[in-house]
């Protein structure tokens, strides 16, 4: 998810029993429903839960600035941006195995192209694969 639409999340857009989260607000202007990982959903169970309002109540975009500059620093880490995480997580659904079109659902990336340019496959996975 985008930071925004983490920001965003609701608790009448979640479904625990489901693992998935609804996204009605998203930046290319289609909603999607999103699988939520054992990890999301352990977050989650560790927030105050309640049948409407925000998942991360008083959480900003600058909050999550300050907090994301704070490990990175750290973790001794240079040039890493928060939106660099989002390449990463789209590295690695694929690296599991998710087809384009899954990873897309996923991602909510409408263009096939941008799709691309956030995947980095390493061509001795992809050697791997073909045995």
């Amino acid at each position: 998810m985008r930071q925004g639409e983490l920001i965003r999340l609701r608790w009448e857009h979640i479904n625990l029993d489901r693992r998935t989260a609804h996204l009605p607000d998203t930046k290319n202007g289609e909603s999607r429903t999103v699988p939520l990982s054992t990890t999301a959903i352990q977050v989650l169970h560790a927030q105050p839960q309640s049948v409407h309002g925000p998942a991360f109540p008083g959480t900003t975009t600058e909050a999550i600035k300050r907090a994301y500059i704070r490990a990175v620093r750290r973790a001794d880490i240079e040039n890493l941006r928060f939106h660099d995480l989002r390449h990463e997580a789209t590295t690695r659904l694929f690296e599991k195995g998710l087809n384009i079109m899954e990873v897309a659902s996923i991602t909510g990336h409408k263009d096939l192209r941008m799709l691309r340019r956030y995947t980095h496959l390493k061509a001795e996975d992809l050697a791997g694969k073909l045995g």
